[in-house]
């Protein structure tokens, strides 16, 4: 038996290092997927006008990329790096420009970080709708001649975390294309509909009848389902039904939309192509807009919808709905986005640079010999925190960037070496040496543990960590993937506790007030419910509770 278990860990570990996507190998909640063939096609949804019960269907398909095959000894993996939030998903929208498909699939590439378990664009010829989806990277789903299979000057795109809907479904990797009595139409969503499954379970009690586990897929059958004319008209229904949080990108046939909730929970900026086309260009970063040589004109304004002709390339600003206070979520700046983006308005890496620096001010490690970061999200948090305190600032740890999200055996021996695959200590830089480790936060405790041992185990004589942000007491329902209330460390645990708990001589987190008042007067604009438990749409489907227990 241990022989059997040994050669199991051994091959589990070779998958490891030669696949970049595992997919979790949890069933599928859809018995539809039965009758897809093991070759994995992806596919569209097309609404049979004639039926009264609205039913969804195929409509295209394209060959995706293959998941990495599992064994029946592969039913349980162990994630590397699971003590972050995870960041829900990324959108990108392109009207105007014949390489519309090709300029999207380099802007998703620029917006990988924001998922990394699927892939998709729908193209619009002005006449058609074509649809390529997959599980994995960009660069993984999308060859040339999948490229070359979507024609057309306009193209919308997503990467995907999944925050609702099963992680590898490949019904659930969107943008979503669906076909109804009025044409085409497709959509693509970052963010999360708190009141999800009450929508789904009235639409499905009147006849609709759903192909995916994504809430998303509630959006189609709301626009599909309305009396409402014209399909402006249904999107502004559609979108006054639902709660939470949501950047949307719709396309037809020949416009492309843009829609962003009342209180701006996720990012969508607009811009327009330098190239001859002038084309319109919408993504959840700046940096999608940098990378495919396109200016930043503005932000889709919380409530707003905008309407690009593909004719014209005219753009229209209409209100949703009433605006409600901006609530932006404040975990854009201190882990999601990349630093190199302008997010809510504000640079990236200035906003976690001012964070370390705040840190410094009000957690100095007095007698530290050198400041580390925990990279990458941590880098600017610790440039700041090592320039105000004086101290010197190093590259402490080196990330490999090609374990990516890996699964392996859950034993202990690989789960040891798990933080070892992804960050490697530089012992000439930490031996003999008092520490300080700045990271953007601790969500479990477990990944921080194992980095302060290995730390300790490169000769460090003292660890310090600071954390460029508060204590995370309350799950997010906006978008975010963050474990339940209970398995949060600081919902558990006092800083103590929570010090003990990862085994670091001093721990302090960057205070809520510290916070706001680097936030200035645009502090209430921010969501900081995973920090405060104040949640500006009270989440239906979860209670919401703070669970304490006394630290030993």
């Amino acid at each position: 038996m241990a022989a059997t278990t040994s050669a199991t860990a051994v091959a589990a570990a070779s998958r490891l290092l030669s696949s970049a996507h595992l997919p979790s190998p949890k069933p599928s909640l859809l018995p539809t997927l039965k009758t897809i063939p093991k070759s994995h096609l992806s596919f569209g949804l097309r609404l049979s006008s004639s039926s009264p019960h609205r039913l969804l269907f195929p409509i295209t398909t394209a060959a995706a990329a293959e998941p990495f095959a599992t064994s029946p000894d592969d039913e349980d993996y162990f994630q590397l790096f699971d003590d972050k939030p995870r960041e829900e998903c990324g959108v990108v929208g392109i009207i105007g420009d014949p390489e519309a498909s090709r300029l999207c699939s380099l802007a998703l590439h620029a917006l990988q970080h924001r998922g990394q378990e699927g892939a998709g664009i729908v193209a619009s010829d002005s006449t058609t709708l074509r649809a390529v989806t997959g599980l994995g990277l960009v660069s993984e789903v999308f060859s040339r001649a999948k490229l070359d299979s979507l024609p057309g000057s306009a193209a919308i795109g997503h990467v995907r975390y999944s925050t609702a809907g099963s992680a590898t479904s490949l019904l659930n990797v969107q943008p979503f294309l669906a076909g109804y009595r009025f044409g085409q139409l497709a959509v693509a969503h970052n963010g999360n509909l708190v009141n999800y499954p009450a929508l789904r379970a009235d639409l499905e009690a009147r006849g609709s009848i759903f192909n995916s586990s994504s809430d998303t897929e509630v959006l189609l059958h709301l626009i599909a389902t309305s009396t409402s004319r014209p399909l402006l008209s249904r999107l502004v229904e559609a979108c006054r039904a639902i709660e939470g949080a949501y950047s949307l990108v719709f396309l037809t046939a020949g416009k492309l939309f843009a829609v962003r909730d009342s209180h701006g929970f996720r990012p969508l900026v607009m811009g327009r192509l330098r190239r001859p086309s002038r084309a319109v260009v919408f993504a959840s970063e700046t940096c999608a807009l940098d990378l495919i040589g396109a200016d930043y004109e503005r932000e889709v304004q919380p409530g707003e919808v905008l309407v690009v002709d593909g004719k014209d390339l005219s753009v229209t600003s209409l209100c949703l709905m009433p605006r409600k206070p901006r609530k932006a979520c404040i975990f854009e700046h201190i882990y999601f986005a990349l630093p190199n983006s302008i997010v809510f308005g504000r640079p990236v890496h200035a906003s976690r640079y001012s964070f370390g620096a705040a840190l410094a001010e009000e957690s100095p490690a007095p007698g530290a010999d050198v400041v580390i970061p925990v990279p990458d999200s941590g880098f600017f948090a610790a440039l700041g925190f090592a320039e105000r305190s004086g101290i010197p600032f190093q590259q402490g740890l080196i990330r490999s960037h090609y374990v990516g999200r890996t699964f392996i055996q859950p034993t202990q021996e690989f789960r040891d070496l798990g933080v070892k695959l992804k960050l490697a200590p530089v012992r000439g830089i930490l031996e003999g040496k008092s520490v300080v480790v700045v990271d953007d936060s601790i969500v479990r405790g477990t990944t921080s543990s194992k980095i302060v041992q290995l730390i300790r185990d490169a000769g460090a004589r003292e660890v310090h960590m600071r954390i460029s942000s508060p204590p995370i007491v309350g799950s997010c329902y906006y978008g975010v993937d963050t474990p339940r209330a209970e398995e949060l460390i600081s919902n558990r645990m006092d800083v103590e506790g929570v010090r003990k708990k990862i085994g670091c001589d001093s721990l302090a987190f960057l205070s809520l007030d510290n916070l706001r008042k680097l936030l200035g007067d645009e502090a209430p604009t921010f969501c900081e419910a995973c920090f405060s438990q104040n949640y500006p749409v009270p989440p239906r489907e979860h209670k919401v509770e703070k669970v304490m227990e006394e630290c030993a």
